[in-house]
């Protein structure tokens, strides 16, 4: 029997059960900018989106056999007059001029979360020049997010990936530190500890992460824990992925990356009757369910 309860999916065998995590799939920003997309393809068959869409090749795909097109800055420049999509990672100032010049008719799809950060990183910014202080950001240089960030301060900004970069920092003068906003919690409060113990002027810490991202790291650690096996559904591109698998693998050691249903072997779950499935905010939810029913069909053919 297969049923849905809370957004979950449930396959219910007298033998063995597979469990789609509720806590798992696109986030509100990602399910804006995918839903904009299709109902733009829906009419017109042509869209560019700058940058993937999604950190997901499946879902790319997906959309890309409807008509959507990826491109860069440079072809962004190139073309002329196009319906362009901005992904829900935000763009600097530069990518709205450029689509402006280029008399394109921009669909901004940049998560209102991401939106407020940027507003408040340029806002800090322009403070920051009048007393000679420094924007720091806690995030992966050169992600999407980042790098638009960076725009509001005219590339100015320091990026720092761990607390083993904070010696970048000039600690006699005024620090604002912010974090890219799918950045782990708990990372962020130890650079944010260890800035203040060194620093000897002003220090301003703004927590920006996301709270529906960092979260799902305790929903799906113990959403982990109930299962025998657990299919972690993610894209090696994605650093929310990767971020979310280590959290199931150590709740679970019996859990697997995959991509899609081809990575899987069927002695992974042969003698498991209890089976998880789970993914990160760029795995869509289709994918998921496709590869719950690939397993629940190799399980019958074994019953």
């Amino acid at each position: 029997m297969t049923q849905k309860s809370n957004n979950n999916l449930i396959i219910d065998h007298q033998k063995f059960t597979i469990e789609i995590s509720k806590h798992s799939g696109f986030c509100f920003g990602v399910v804006n900018a995918i839903e904009k997309a299709e109902e733009l393809l829906k009419g017109n068959r042509e869209l560019y989106v700058v940058g993937s869409i999604v950190h997901n090749k499946q879902e790319v795909a997906r959309l890309s056999q409807k008509g959507m097109e990826v491109i860069n800055i440079p072809q962004l420049k190139s073309l002329k007059n196009k319906k362009i999509l901005f992904r829900a990672h935000g763009e600097p100032p530069e990518s709205y001029e450029i689509a402006r010049k280029s008399g394109h008719e921009l669909i901004d799809a940049t998560c209102p979360v991401v939106l407020q950060l940027q507003k408040r990183v340029k806002e800090a910014f322009e403070e920051a020049k009048n007393n000679n202080g420094q924007i720091v950001i806690f995030g992966k240089k050169n992600h999407a997010e980042v790098i638009g960030l960076l725009g509001q301060t005219e590339y100015k900004a320091i990026v720092i990936g761990s607390i083993d970069d904070i010696h970048k920092l000039d600690f006699t003068k005024p620090i604002v530190l912010f974090s890219q906003t799918t950045k782990p919690l708990n990372q962020f409060y130890q650079i944010a500890d260890s800035i203040k113990k060194k620093a000897k002027n002003k220090v301003v810490i703004n927590d920006t992460v996301c709270r529906q991202v960092s979260n799902r790291q305790e929903q799906l650690s113990d959403f982990s824990k109930r299962f025998e096996v657990v299919f972690f559904v993610g894209d090696p591109q994605s650093s929310n992925s990767k971020l979310l698998y280590s959290v199931c693998k150590q709740a679970n050691p019996d859990s697997y990356f995959i991509t899609n249903s081809v990575d899987i072997d069927e002695r992974m779950f042969a003698d498991k009757t209890k089976i998880g499935i789970c993914g990160a905010t760029s795995t869509p939810e289709w994918l998921m369910q496709k590869i719950a029913q690939h397993i629940e069909h190799e399980k019958i053919k074994n019953v």
